[in-house]
């Protein structure tokens, strides 16, 4: 078997991705050499579909998937979990000598990174801005914690309607709320939601201003390149309880890492000589949590994140079916 392991990352704007050194120093730690590729289709000069076909023609073991291709992928992947194949998006491909099997860490990684700052707070009614991609995966994760009200804000409004059925096709007694204006949705809300691109390198600014927090107790940005976006400073000083990206890319790490190659990933002896990847375990305005240890909790919340959806029956080949 060849020690080179060969992955790439597929997105847009992605020159500033930490993906490729961590799964680099996954490699170092375990005596491969992994070859990471950062994938622009526009800089390859290729549309998403070409592109993930040489990937998969060539001798990729898999790759990442993320901005705006998420829900591209998942039409083009064999999804075995059926809790995927309800997300309707893929942040990770294998290629196999069957084809393309496509997986989504988004949901559980966002549970776990709200249990691991928040612990068992209730989240309350909660205001989402962005529901496509990862904003479908993190209403999932929403849902398997039990908030009161998830409220979707998309200037698309097709998107947040589409995602607010799934929503309720797998729990028909949710509270979903729909709009265009998360203005005049932000209202009562106990916690605020970044899952829109606005905020990371190269799409400067905020998706709210400091009215949308009023009243609210704490707030997660789904971005995570930088850490320190304007959305979780501005929450800060508000007096927001924060959640950063960088627990939502330290969990998805650990577990695209297990999908890949199973290789262990020791984050504490890496980030000594990686001062970047040890930002990425640092929430804004937060304590470090105990992140490293923490990270080896994932897999047993994905256990629970499932446990938050029980009553509902899930058809591993047609999808949903629908619990009492």
């Amino acid at each position: 078997m060849s020690d080179i392991i060969h992955l790439g990352l597929i997105g847009d704007n992605i020159a500033a991705s930490q993906s490729p050194r961590l799964h680099r120093l996954a490699g170092d730690q375990n005596g491969r050499r992994v070859v990471y590729d950062s994938l622009i289709p526009a800089q390859q000069g290729l549309g998403f579909d070409a592109l993930f076909a040489r990937c998969a023609d060539q001798d990729y073991q898999g790759v990442n998937v993320t901005y705006p291709y998420k829900e591209v992928a998942a039409a083009m992947v064999c999804i075995d979990d059926p809790l995927v194949a309800a997300v309707g998006a893929v942040n990770t491909v294998l290629f196999t000598p069957d084809g393309p099997r496509g997986f989504n860490t988004g949901y559980s990684d966002f549970f776990a990174a709200y249990r691991l700052v928040r612990g068992d707070a209730d989240p309350g009614a909660v205001l989402m801005i962005g529901a496509g991609g990862v904003g479908r995966a993190v209403a999932f994760g929403l849902l398997a914690l039990g908030a009161s009200q998830i409220r979707l804000a998309d200037c698309d409004s097709g998107i947040g309607r589409a995602v607010a059925q799934d929503l309720r096709d797998l729990r028909p007694s949710a509270q979903i709320m729909t709009g265009t204006e998360a203005q005049a949705m932000a209202a009562g809300a106990s916690g605020v939601i970044n899952c829109a691109p606005v905020g990371m390198v190269g799409y400067d600014g905020t998706p709210r201003d400091g009215h949308l927090t009023a009243g609210a107790s704490w707030a997660f940005d789904a971005v995570y390149t930088p850490v320190e976006t304007r959305f979780l400073t501005d929450a800060a000083a508000h007096g927001l309880q924060i959640i950063s990206g960088s627990e939502l890319f330290i969990g998805q790490g650990v577990d695209v890492r297990a999908l890949f190659t199973g290789l262990p990933l020791d984050l504490a002896r890496g980030t000594a000589s990686h001062e970047n990847l040890d930002r990425h375990r640092l929430a804004v305005g937060q304590p470090d949590h105990q992140a490293v240890r923490n990270c080896r909790r994932w897999f047993r919340w994905d256990r629970d994140f499932r446990t938050g959806l029980a009553g509902i029956r899930l058809h591993p080949r047609r999808g949903r079916e629908y619990g009492p």
